[in-house]
């Protein structure tokens, strides 16, 4: 692995020595470098550093400018207005970074962490026995493409999927099958749907007996205590279904095009041993206090109505333990067992509260510190187009695979349309990958906190800001690739580059950037938009610039190796998502 150093850190490291050279009583100074429209590059960090050591400006920027000598790399830098730099690189400084870059297979040069840490990502929180609805949608794919990401900058993820598969409903469903055996016999090898309208069907008649039937109720009742208590014929039969309900989980995520790993998927139900240990924890060191009989954290800043303290409750008045002591308990066990030096976790903004809370108690007890992190990445509703929650016409949730079936089917319309020389199987192949990329990249293409509108006709749409748009730019690419035979990408940093060819080239060298940034802000809308501009800057160059109909045979070559890197970096960007890219549609 070869890593090369952008085009921006290069000219950032040759302005940061001008600016030693000019000012050598100053401490490293940074030139504060961006992307600007006027130039390449804008450096504007000389004015703050004029004013701090009493200069001018102008004088400054024109000794930096004088101290600067780098041919090969900057074409030209002039000092604009009061003191800014405006800065061009050459077009062999270019096309020589962007041929290191493709000369180094998948990671397009683009380096790994000095000192990756270990990050838990917590995602994907299905509930056995309960189908999976809309609103179990984004923690999945923010969650997936977030893991992407960090693993690409070398960070260690492990997933955690905190199932609910603990409490009072296990009770309720496991004293009914014990009392109705023949409820869930006959085959365990039953597809996902089938597992769960078997699980569906269990629950809806346990429901209707325990709120009918006071007698039931209280067997249900004790069946909870015999479950919390390891009872060895209570035990198998909750086994089965997180069993059962896990075939189903499986059969969802496969159509979201997810691998959930099985030793990743720890419950509820995997710290309830732990519990009665956190909470004496809690207590002895003070962190916890005991308050009309249950075990609670207070908190100076968080009050509710009559501006009474909210408390984070340990536990109950009657013993019980609720989300929080279980939350706690699995910051103990990856902290010290899974050794995180961060807690990502990827949960609906309404529960922010609650995180907040947690969070500040495990610091108070010492688990979490400057060392070892956590932090919330709370995320908004799925509405539909008319701005409410998502619902279906009845009025009830939308189910998971209802929405990601449409999606294919939608797409497969689209796909059929534009397709010419596809056999009907593979317009289905490729309108799975169509539909579930769409779905995928209109939830990562808004910012993570913020709501977005599912619109099926906007997603699938071949305009605009889209996951299919960038698919099309792809296919498109490998066409041109296969029409142009024999003949090779090859760089050629000796050729001048049009606007174009300049624009795409640097906008393919801040990929690494980007990626690094993305992922340390944990925002994988900045991916998309990236991407999305480099499918923008494409077409552009498409339309501008003849690719094999160029001039010369090296200006062909030359134009192909863009066209190369560009589907390189958009496969690559895309697989970081948890998108495909079709060869062809």
């Amino acid at each position: 692995m070869a890593s090369v150093q952008s085009l921006t850190a290069s000219v950032h490291q040759r302005l940061a020595d001008a600016l030693s050279a000019a000012l050598p009583e100053a401490a490293p100074a940074d030139p504060l470098l961006r992307r600007s429209d006027r130039a390449d590059f804008q450096a504007n960090g000389i004015l703050a550093l004029a004013k701090k050591q009493k200069a001018n400006p102008r004088d400054l920027a024109t000794r930096v400018v004088e101290s600067i000598d780098a041919p090969e790399l900057l074409k030209d830098v002039e000092v604009s207005g009061p003191g800014f730099l405006n800065i061009t690189v050459t077009d062999r400084a270019i096309t020589e970074t962007l041929a290191a870059r493709a000369a180094d297979g998948d990671r397009l040069g683009v380096p790994v962490k000095a000192e990756p840490g270990t990050t838990v990502v917590d995602y994907a929180q299905p509930n056995v026995a309960k189908e999976m609805h809309v609103g179990h949608l984004r923690s999945a794919v923010i969650g997936d493409a977030l893991r992407g990401m960090l693993d690409f900058t070398g960070e260690r993820t492990v997933g955690r999927h905190h199932i609910g598969d603990w409490g009072t409903q296990f009770g309720m469903l496991i004293q009914y099958l014990i009392e109705n055996p023949a409820e869930l016999a006959g085959e365990t090898d039953t597809d996902g749907q089938q597992a769960m309208s078997n699980l569906n069907r269990v629950y809806k008649a346990s429901r209707a007996v325990f709120d009918a039937d006071e007698d039931f109720k209280e067997r249900a009742r004790k069946r909870v205590v015999a479950l919390q208590s390891g009872d060895k014929e209570t035990l198998e039969l909750w086994q089965r279904f997180v069993d059962e309900s896990k075939v189903y989980f499986y059969s969802v995520f496969e159509k979201l095009d997810m691998r959930i790993r099985d030793e990743e998927i720890v419950g509820e139900s995997a710290y309830n041993d732990m519990m009665a240990e956190t909470a004496r924890m809690l207590e002895e060191s003070g962190v916890a206090v005991r308050s009309e009989g249950a075990l609670v954290v207070f908190f100076d800043d968080i009050k509710g109505k009559d501006d009474k303290p909210v408390p984070l409750i340990v536990q109950k008045a009657d013993g019980g333990f609720g989300y929080a002591a279980s939350d706690l308990s699995a910051i103990r066990d990856r902290v010290f067992g899974l050794h995180a030096t961060t807690l990502l976790y990827v949960v609906d903004v309404r529960q922010s509260l609650h995180f907040r809370m947690v969070f500040e108690t495990a610091r108070r007890a010492g688990w979490l510190n400057d060392d070892v992190t956590a932090h919330n990445m709370g995320y908004g509703t799925v509405l539909g187009a008319d701005g409410k929650p998502f619902k279906t016409r009845e009025g009830e949730t939308v189910r998971l695979e209802d929405l990601l079936d449409e999606a294919v089917q939608r797409a497969a319309e689209v796909v059929r349309e534009k397709a010419q020389d596809l056999t009907e199987d593979e317009i289905q192949e490729r309108a799975a990958q169509v539909g579930i990329g769409a779905v995928k990249y209109a939830d990562l293409s808004t910012s993570p906190s913020r709501d977005y509108k599912f619109d099926l006709d906007q997603m699938v749409s071949l305009n605009g800001d889209t996951s299919v748009y960038l698919q099309y730019a792809y296919a498109r690419i490998q066409s041109i690739l296969r029409k142009a035979g024999e003949t090779r990408p090859a760089a050629h940093p000796e050729l001048e580059l049009s606007p174009a060819e300049r624009a795409l080239g640097l906008h393919l060298d801040a990929f690494g950037d980007t990626v690094f940034e993305a992922a340390a802000e944990y925002a994988p809308h900045k991916l998309a938009a990236y991407l999305y501009q480099l499918a923008s800057l494409y077409t552009t160059f498409y339309d501008k610039c003849p690719v094999l109909k160029a001039d010369t045979p090296a200006q062909v070559e030359n134009r192909l190796f863009l066209c190369d890197l560009t589907a390189r970096t958009l496969h690559q960007g895309m697989a970081l998502l948890g998108i495909r890219t079709p060869e062809r549609l």
